[in-house]
């Protein structure tokens, strides 16, 4: 179960995110810190291969428009926001 803040649960729905989506980037999301003290989770090319594979081709391809999504996970475990990534997440 995850734990939604209002702002993250609202913008949710403005873009169209799916609670699906948000459970496959907490299980599988490659993890790096937003220096803000949160942590950016996302869908890189390893873990595409790791959900391709264990979803199966088909399950996959359902799957596949909604993984170019991000989430920012707070130090308490909560997720702060959403959204789609339409640039590379900063790794410095």
């Amino acid at each position: 179960m995850m734990n939604l803040t209002q702002h993250a649960a609202c913008r949710m729905q403005q873009r169209g995110i799916k609670p699906e989506t948000i459970e496959i980037l907490l299980e599988s999301g490659a993890r790096e810190r937003d220096h803000r003290g949160g942590t950016i989770l996302y869908i890189d090319k390893p873990a595409r291969r790791r959900l391709r594979d264990q979803y199966g081709l088909e399950h996959y391809k359902a799957i596949e428009r909604q993984l170019g999504a991000y989430v920012v996970v707070g130090e308490d475990g909560s997720v702060i926001t959403v959204g789609h990534r339409t640039k590379r997440i900063n790794r410095n």
